[in-house]
């Protein structure tokens, strides 16, 4: 799994395995799939990333370093007004001004459909911008985090259909 990040504009949600993984079907405007919007305006960003917590404050810390090279970006003040307008969790998070860039580690996740997976990931420089970065997910192979991503790509396909949660399948015979 790959996504793009720049972390004070939106994050690419809308294909692939992430796209699934964070519901971007659903999403909406472009406001909605920001990734720092997300993580602390939404509870689903709660259910979904195990270590919320730590994913919050990477997210934060990614929007400093940005804020750092670019303090006049009218973009990225907006973002930081409205995220500290309505999220507690950020406004006490900016408040302890961590700077950091984050280039490897593990997420744990829990989707609603497959339930429980971890990730390693990688982040890579994109050659000729600093500010955009290419981050690459990866489950052990032949774990049960590999069969849910498989399954979840599976659902990707072209049938327009997205399967039900577990709770949702009825069975026939009752």
């Amino acid at each position: 799994m790959v996504e793009g990040f720049h972390p004070a504009l939106d994050a690419e949600l809308g294909g692939g395995v992430r796209g699934v993984e964070l519901g971007a079907d659903e999403a909406g405007d472009r406001g909605e799939r920001n990734f720092a919007r997300f993580v602390f305006l939404d509870e689903a960003a709660r259910t979904l990333y195990a270590d919320w917590e730590r994913v919050a404050g990477d997210c934060l810390a990614a929007l400093r370093l940005y804020a750092g090279r670019h303090p006049d970006d009218p973009q990225l003040t907006e973002l930081i007004g409205e995220l500290s307008l309505h999220s507690d969790a950020f406004r006490r998070m900016w408040a302890d001004h961590n700077v950091v860039a984050h280039t490897s580690g593990t997420k744990r996740l829990h989707h609603p459909l497959v339930g429980d997976l971890t990730l390693d990931y990688l982040v890579l420089a994109v050659e000729g911008d600093p500010e955009q970065t290419l981050t690459i997910y990866t489950p052990e192979p032949a774990s049960p985090s590999a069969e849910a991503l498989a399954l979840l790509a599976s659902w990707t396909g072209t049938s327009g259909t997205r399967p039900q949660a577990p709770e949702e399948t009825h069975n026939g015979a009752g």
